[in-house]
């Protein structure tokens, strides 16, 4: 009887040590320069130690998709970054094994799970799904303002609490970006946005039903933070799907979203009042609309890179049984220390440190004060000199929505003109500003316009027209201070932003508690065009920045 023939040894060991065989010459091929770039904007804040090593990795491809360590440590002799071991694997003690440099994970040539590799018109999609649930959240902002007559009969309260349930939800919105901006890091946009966004469907129920104030108060809250996941992450949606020379016009539509979310409130609102009378039904249908949302964005694929490459990661050592091959995210575990100081710390102590920041999100605490000024103002002067009800109200929003229109039109000249500055040169910051150079100037012409149309005896065309300035004027300003700040704080880029919701929310809030006081007090030319000569001043900062930024930056920006 013939012997059965053993296998060799070799056969039976499993692949403990697939390697990338990318050499420097391969890795100079796919664009992996000596010299590490400064991080891009993907690269994840939660955990990171100093400048990384490969700051590529997120967006590069590679024929293998393992980029060895060493070969990178080899290129970039010049880097002190020591060879950092691989987090123990549950199936491995690392420990007892060789110690050996880590295999970094990219995306492979025309990598399908890579998203700038989607095709176009599915990132459109998905850009504009993005920005309809920042349409969704923004809207269910100021519902209550095409009712607060309602809400002062039905809980028995003063004008000034009923608008604290508008302004009670944008203060969500100041505190919920320090939570969900950090947590997608680790666990990607998607969970996210389906963890957050369904308990913001569900905070309306007890919203309609509440018996009291202070039950309608604290729901609104928790549906600003529950909600406020759209705001903070969908730009971050949006800047992983397209490159930064293709990134500007979705950030346009993006730009758009927040503002006029807020307008479509009163206008659906307000003809629900007056058809029903009935308070609850604002929040049903709010719930309706962000429940077909949720359901839009929990179908989109995961965005996010380093999270895509962190599970192909454990797959590949799964598989393999190496447990060497990681991401380089993955090599530094974040401690609970780590991100509270991305979530809490870092936001703040950006905003006490950052003049170049604090300036722009003062400009943009500016124009999104001022859309809110919108909500409380119109109601003013459209029913103390039309004697307008709460429908007829919120159709005078409709001009700032076409404003918003307009602005998009002119977008796609901005954006030509943004190419062929990155066709001839390496673009900067700053040249992200030109939008709101012709922006900002009808910002203050909107409320000067506002103020002199004031008057019994002028139509009502003429302030209602004075939203088309301020639409055409806010969205420009707007994509264009964003696009600005991820451009300016790559490094940091989900902080700075998170820190500009911060800031941005608790102008939104504050701003609707005095506004109905002060037309009262100065009167509805006089409060109209203090806020234009605000704007007016305002109006140097982009200005400023687009001229000087690259010097201001240097002497003030510390990182």
């Amino acid at each position: 009887m013939a012997k059965a023939i053993s296998p060799e040894p070799e056969a039976l060991e499993p692949a403990h040590h697939l390697v990338g065989d990318e050499t420097r010459e391969s890795l100079r091929q796919a664009g992996i320069t000596e010299n590490a770039p400064a991080t891009l904007y993907n690269y994840p804040e939660v955990g990171q130690k100093g400048d990384p090593m490969f700051p590529e990795e997120y967006v590069v491809e590679t024929q293998t998709g393992l980029v060895p360590q060493k070969t990178l440590e080899q290129m970039r002799s010049h880097c002190s970054t020591p060879t950092t071991q691989a987090p123990r694997d549950n199936n491995t003690d690392l420990e007892k094994g060789p110690k050996e440099p880590a295999e970094f994970v990219t995306f492979t040539i025309d990598d399908p799970e890579h998203p700038y590799n989607w095709s176009r018109g599915y990132r459109w999609y998905i850009t504009l799904v993005a920005s309809a649930l920042v349409v969704c959240v923004a809207y269910g902002s100021s519902i209550v303002t095409g009712g607060l007559g309602l809400i002062e009969e039905q809980y028995n309260v003063s004008l000034e609490v009923a608008i604290l349930t508008c302004s009670i939800m944008v203060c969500g919105f100041a505190v919920g970006p320090l939570l969900w901006s950090p947590l997608s890091e680790i666990i990607g946009r998607r969970p996210v946005y389906i963890i957050s966004i369904s308990l913001y469907v569900i905070f309306n129920i007890p919203c309609a039903l509440s018996p009291n104030i202070g039950g309608l108060l604290v729901c609104r809250f928790l549906c600003g933070v529950f909600s406020s996941s759209g705001l903070s992450l969908a730009g971050g949606t949006i800047a992983d799907i397209w490159s930064i020379e293709e990134r500007g016009m979705a950030i346009a539509y993006f730009a758009a979203a927040p503002y006029c979310g807020p307008v479509i409130g009163p206008i659906v609102t307000g003809w629900i009042n007056v058809g029903t009378g009935r308070l609850d039904l604002f929040f049903w249908t709010n719930m309706a609309f962000a429940g077909v949302i949720m359901i839009m964005v929990g179908a989109i694929p995961e965005t996010y890179a380093p999270v895509i490459l962190k599970r192909r990661a454990a797959k590949l050592r799964k598989e393999t049984g190496n447990p060497y091959i990681v991401t380089e995210q993955e090599q530094h575990k974040p401690s609970l220390s780590d991100i509270a100081r991305t979530m809490l710390i870092r936001p703040v102590t950006m905003i006490m440190t950052e003049p170049v920041l604090d300036l722009m999100c003062m400009y943009i605490i500016l124009i999104y004060s001022m859309l809110y000024a919108f909500f409380f103002a119109y109601p003013v002067i459209f029913g103390r000199l039309y004697n307008y009800n709460d429908g007829q109200i919120g159709l005078m929003f409709i001009p700032i929505l076409i404003g918003a229109g307009i602005s998009l039109l002119v977008t796609p000249a901005i954006e030509k003109q943004f190419v062929k500055v990155c066709q001839s040169r390496a673009p900067t910051p700053e040249d992200r500003l030109l939008a709101s150079l012709f922006g900002a100037p009808f910002i203050p012409i909107a409320f000067f316009l506002l103020g002199a149309t004031s008057y019994t005896h002028i139509i009502w065309v003429g302030p209602a027209s004075s939203g088309i300035a301020f639409g055409f004027g806010m969205v420009l300003c707007y994509y264009a201070v964003n696009n600005y700040l991820i451009d300016a704080y790559q490094k940091y880029a989900a902080s700075a932003l998170a820190a500009k919701v911060f800031l941005r929310s608790g102008g939104g809030a504050a701003f609707p508690l005095f506004i109905t006081q002060m037309y009262d007090r100065l009167g509805l030319q006089w409060a109209s065009w203090l806020l234009a000569f605000i704007g007016v001043g305002m109006v140097f900062i982009p200005f400023g920045f687009y001229f000087y930024g690259l010097k201001l930056r240097a002497k003030l920006t510390r990182d």
